[in-house]
């Protein structure tokens, strides 16, 4: 994070991403939308759930499973298939996707490995209230499994709707035909207001170097960022530029995510971390330094980069597990131990070595 974008703005790979709550009129509004924009073509992920489901993975697999979006195959192929379609269509052909998207987790990782490959994500939610989505979805001619389970969803749908607001284009559907809804979604799209300011940074083909630094208040709880480009939170901090000390990279990401003037002679290293690859993500050498604590009025002044990332906060022991990945929470861990010790620890996948 923090690096200045590797792809050209406005390339021309778009993605039309149409949300909302099951069963309001995606996939319809999606086709008329196809007869709007010339050469345009839909992709439904449904049909790689139902590949997943059908065909690929065995019963044992899906024991349980309340949702095919709840697949990590899922969410790793339909931003890899969308990709080889623009690939072999060309960057002019927009993709439409009518896909319900309601937790912002699998919207992170999707919509950040779009970003990875240079491709914009332009989000739009079909939105009715909850009385006349019921009546769309009740007089629908669905299977009553499929009308029950659509229905049962409509919660999903509404816990959703603050960081849905926050993140789309909205179209009131409640008064409009799929036509009209359609020639909206179009007129959004040309004003660019459905546009996702995500930053657009490829993925590093082979390890990396990062360097993160640990900031604190006054209570000792420990400053974590929400990343938009991948689910869960993060330590303030990115890649090492070529050519970059490890401390001028925790200075300068400081500054570029949080608006935080640091000092290298001020640093302290706590922790030196060989991750291992994780899914398409690269490895490498993870440097943990401590910048110390934040004074009120510097907390006051922390600005993010709305493209990077979506908040902060102060999290204190017990919370660590819930915001941060097993291996990210075991290494914090270890630096808090080496900055209680004065002591610099050395690990490999999180642990001790």
């Amino acid at each position: 994070s923090g690096r200045p974008s590797s792809c050209e703005s406005g390339g021309g790979h778009v993605i039309v991403w149409l949300n909302g709550a099951f069963g309001a009129g995606k996939t319809t509004t999606a086709r008329e939308l196809q007869q709007l924009i010339p050469g345009s073509r839909v992709f439904d992920p449904e049909e790689v759930g139902t590949l997943l489901r059908d065909r690929l993975l065995p019963p044992e697999r899906l024991a349980g499973l309340g949702d095919y979006q709840d697949l990590l195959a899922w969410r790793r192929l339909v931003p890899d298939t969308l990709a080889a379609l623009q690939a072999q269509l060309g960057e002019d052909v927009p993709l439409l996707v009518p896909m319900a998207l309601h937790r912002q987790d699998y919207r992170d990782e999707m919509f950040g490995a779009l970003a990875s490959r240079c491709i914009d994500v332009h989000h739009l939610v079909l939105h009715a209230e909850e009385t006349v989505l019921r009546k769309r979805i009740e007089a629908d001619g669905v299977e009553a499994g499929a009308r029950e389970w659509r229905l049962a969803h409509l919660d999903v749908y509404a816990e959703a709707l603050p960081w849905l607001r926050d993140d789309a284009a909205f179209v009131d559907t409640a008064e409009l035909t799929p036509r009209q809804a359609a020639e909206q979604v179009r007129s959004l799209l040309r004003a660019g207001a459905a546009r996702v300011p995500i930053v657009q940074d490829p993925v590093a083909a082979g390890d990396t170097v990062a360097a993160a630094v640990l900031l604190f208040d006054e209570s000792d709880r420990v400053l974590l960022v929400d990343p938009v480009y991948k689910p869960g939170w993060e330590f303030p901090g990115g890649v090492v530029e070529t050519g970059e000390a490890p401390t001028a990279a925790a200075v300068r990401e400081a500054a570029e995510e949080l608006g935080v003037t640091l000092h290298a002679d001020d640093l302290r290293l706590l922790v030196v971390d060989w991750e291992p690859k994780r899914g398409p993500r690269s490895g490498g050498l993870r440097l943990v330094f401590d910048g110390g604590v934040l004074d009120p009025a510097e907390q006051a002044g922390l600005t993010l980069p709305a493209a990077e990332l979506r908040g902060w906060r102060f999290v204190p022991a017990a919370e660590w597990d819930a915001h941060l990945a097993p291996n990210k929470a075991a290494r914090l861990r270890a630096a808090l131990a080496a900055r209680a010790a004065g002591a610099v620890a050395y690990l490999e996948a999180g642990l001790p070595r």
